[in-house]
């Protein structure tokens, strides 16, 4: 069954004085406000579009790690993901690194950094984002 999710963005003003609000509408969890100075500067207590993503990738990598840990036998016990998104004003979205740090009992760091690759290519957003160079640091913590 396809699940749909939902997101609201209203603007108000020209791109570098306007401002706006995005809803995290299905969750009804929050709106919070973007500008274009906290997407191509300082984040001054606002989100951006590169956030967003990198929010959605660092959790949807976690899952499809986990996911396959478990299938392959071997769950793990915690997953920490980081992900940054690097934008440049005038270029786009450049590259993400994903940073992830797991314990998984029974696994070679080898294995899992073989689990770790196959997660990035599986993970639904990374293939949503095929277009932008997507990097992994895997580390396997005790």
């Amino acid at each position: 069954m396809a699940t749909v999710r939902t997101a609201n963005a209203h603007w108000e003003g020209s791109l570098m004085e306007g401002s706006g609000t995005v809803e995290l509408a299905s969750s009804g969890i929050g709106t919070y406000p973007v500008s274009w100075p906290s997407r191509a500067e300082q984040a001054n207590g606002k989100t951006s579009p590169e956030e967003l993503i990198a929010a959605a990738h660092s959790t949807c990598f976690s899952m499809a790690l986990s996911h396959g840990l478990a299938g392959a036998g071997t769950p793990p016990t915690t997953v920490d993901t980081s992900a940054d998104v690097t934008f440049v004003p005038g270029t786009g979205i450049t590259g993400i690194k994903l940073t992830v740090k797991a314990a998984v009992p029974g696994l070679t760091a080898e294995q899992f950094q073989e689990a770790a690759e196959t997660a990035k290519a599986n993970c639904p957003v990374s293939q949503a984002l095929a277009g932008t160079e997507i990097t992994l640091e895997a580390t396997l913590v005790q």
